[in-house]
């Protein structure tokens, strides 16, 4: 009974619409408008945080970074020797003491002035171990890397740009390279490998591609730990000793980064007298991003939101004319025995096919927008190249299903909202005066 009348109810609303068809439409298009916007912005929100997130696994989420840092309570005197940072010892107890470490590469880095005859290039001299080149994902393009058999050994591995501007012309693999009073063998090259960006506060942003390897046995024995630097005329000077610049820790499951990296806090809390270090966990970054992304969201849902208000006050403000309209007919049936729970169902049927319409139009709008946005992207590239930014290149649409619902459910909602005034309205007018309206 109750869904017979139901249906008769909506049946009635469907064709008291058709008789005004650009009205109706044009009621159901800010609606269509605003779920669709709602779908597609989050879709473009998901689609940047995926790739920002992306690029923060790709430094390493399961990475923790320690690195030496120079105390703020040092004493900056020029006759000086400072003694801070990670020590030798510190990489031992740490990989003593834990074993949720799967792999750990300690470095020491210092600028210095590679020269071939009378080309000069300033570089970072990077002493480090094998797991450098796999860890910071590098790649040869002639030679090889260190081995473990040139541990002491006079060996050095060139970056990219660092051979190019030392050895413009010839495959420097085999050559000789002077560092300082120190010459080594240059027994490989890197291919380019490009900037990373910077990691919190903590990491500066670091350009692979003038950098200079050797391992981290032959920096301790031809660099050492005291590193002096003239800070004046005659000899004035000031000297700091640093054991190791950095230390990465890869741990085998993400979920163990946290308590890896409170047991290497205390560690180094324990052992270290002043804080000459940092713990840098990427991890957080994640965090980060995905808050970041759940602020975005709610932002965009907000301004879509806006869209989907307009449109059912489009709808309530169209809903009333209508009512305005049909004052005689809604007399009629007064007299003929519907109640007002009857004229209220029968404007209300009405709204929420116009919302009903208007929400799943969006919605099938909204699921098409990766191909839609493919084609315009390719379309507007093919007719002006250089009008795009890069970052809409690389972008991909990310549909999030809770935005497909939320969008509907919302328009369901604003239907329902906006139609219940107009309804209400309509459902108190006076049968007499109404059959007397022209």
């Amino acid at each position: 009974m109750f869904v017979t009348q139901f249906l008769s109810t909506v049946q009635l609303g469907v064709k008291s619409l058709m008789l005004q068809k650009m009205r109706s439409a044009l009621a159901a298009l800010g609606i269509f408008i605003g779920t669709t916007t709602v779908i597609w912005l989050v879709a473009m929100g998901e689609g940047v945080s995926y790739d920002a997130q992306q690029q923060i696994l790709k430094l390493g989420a399961t990475n923790i970074i320690l690195r030496s840092i120079e105390p703020q309570s040092a004493d900056g005197g020029e006759e000086q020797v400072k003694r801070y940072g990670l020590l030798r010892e510190d990489y031992d107890r740490i990989m003593a003491n834990l074993p949720t470490i799967e792999q750990a590469v300690p470095i020491r880095e210092l600028r210095r002035e590679l020269m071939v005859g009378g080309r000069r290039v300033d570089a970072k001299l990077v002493g480090c171990t094998s797991g450098y080149f796999e860890l910071n994902r590098l790649r040869m393009a002639r030679g090889r890397w260190f081995k473990q058999d040139d541990r002491g050994e006079n060996v050095i591995v060139l970056a990219d740009e660092t051979a190019r501007r030392l050895f413009p012309s010839v495959d420097p693999v085999g050559q000789k390279v002077r560092v300082e009073s120190d010459v080594y063998t240059v027994i490989g090259q890197c291919a380019p490998r490009g900037s990373s960006a910077a990691i919190g506060g903590s990491l500066d942003a670091r350009d692979y591609d003038f950098d200079a390897y050797t391992s981290l046995l032959t920096f301790q024995h031809r660099v050492g730990d005291q590193i002096m630097t003239r800070t004046g005329p005659g000899f004035s000077f000031k000297g700091e000793i640093i054991e190791l610049t950095q230390i990465t820790l890869v741990v085998s499951d993400i979920g163990q980064v946290d308590q890896t990296a409170q047991i290497v806090t205390d560690l180094l809390q324990r052992y270290h007298e002043q804080e000459d270090y940092a713990v840098v966990v990427p991890k957080e970054l994640l965090r980060q991003a995905e808050r970041t992304r759940t602020m975005f969201n709610v932002l965009l849902v907000v301004i879509a939101g806006i869209s989907l208000l307009v449109g059912g006050i489009g709808i309530m403000n169209i809903m009333l004319a209508t009512v305005t309209e049909r004052t005689r007919e809604i007399g009629i049936r007064r007299a003929i025995g519907a109640k007002q729970q009857d004229i209220v169902m029968q404007f209300l049927a009405e709204t929420m096919v116009l919302t009903s319409l208007g929400g799943l139009l969006g919605v099938a709008c909204g699921l098409l927008c990766k191909p839609i946005f493919h084609f315009t992207r390719a379309t507007l590239s093919a007719l002006w190249p250089d009008l795009l930014p890069p970052i809409v290149h690389s972008l991909e649409p990310r549909i999030a299903l809770w935005s497909v619902g939320m969008s509907l459910f919302i328009s369901l909602g604003v239907g329902l909202i906006f139609g219940v005034y107009p309804a209400r309205r309509a459902a108190k007018m006076n049968p007499i005066e109404a059959l007397r309206h022209e």
